[in-house]
């Protein structure tokens, strides 16, 4: 699975999610660090990448957009990078592997996951 981390969110979750197997970028690297959400989301798509974000607004673009894709993982977490998080967040995505390849939208926060088909149906 190829992740594409957004700006929210630190660029010490590359190595991490690296680490676990699969491919990840900050989009910092990969794009304009004041680049529109849709900018994003349409590279994320065409390059076959799942974004992590913490941005509320990833899942309203799917919502209003009807796309199928790309998948978003969304963290709604105080401190996504203390290692208790980490590791639910990257057991939580070894988990949802499939489902995101597939087109979902993954909502992580505490101990709970929360996994909804893409598109959004009204």
């Amino acid at each position: 699975m190829k992740l594409l981390v957004d700006m929210n969110l630190s660029p010490d979750w590359v190595p991490l999610l690296s680490s676990h197997g699969w491919e990840a970028q900050h989009w910092s690297n990969v794009g304009e660090c004041n680049a529109p959400d849709t900018e994003l989301m349409r590279w994320a798509r065409e390059h076959g990448h799942v974004v992590l974000t913490q941005d509320l607004d990833f899942p309203q673009l799917l919502y209003t957009t009807k796309d199928s894709g790309p998948s978003v993982v969304l963290l709604r977490m105080d401190n996504e990078f203390d290692a208790t998080a980490r590791d639910h967040v990257c057991a939580a995505l070894a988990l949802a592997e499939a489902d995101l390849t597939a087109g979902t939208l993954l909502t992580i926060s505490g101990h709970r996951v929360r996994l909804r088909r893409l598109p959004f149906a009204d």
